[in-house]
């Protein structure tokens, strides 16, 4: 198993949607957040099953219908690169 590490870029991704979600549902907010987080952890135990992203060397996990975090995998860990909404232009 693979630790599992949340880039900066990511982390704002994180804060800026549960932020905006929190202005009008706390509690959605708060659970989205959570169920963000144990999805990546998820990833540091099976992280090439998911799709290749269309940026070489990332992949994709849909781990909400409405959010997608982007990963790359190396050898020592996956890392988390963005959270994006699944209607965001990407890249």
């Amino acid at each position: 198993m693979l630790p599992v590490v949340w880039l900066e870029t990511a982390l704002l991704d994180l804060t800026a949607i549960t932020e905006y979600i929190a202005e009008r549902n706390p509690a959605a907010a708060t659970k989205l957040n959570y169920r963000l987080q144990e999805d990546a952890e998820l990833l540091g135990e099976l992280p090439a099953i998911f799709r290749r992203g269309p940026v070489p060397g990332t992949r994709q996990f849909v781990s909400h219908p409405n959010y997608i975090l982007i990963y790359r995998v190396t050898t020592v860990a996956v890392e988390i690169l963005n959270v994006v909404h699944s209607r965001q232009q990407y890249p």
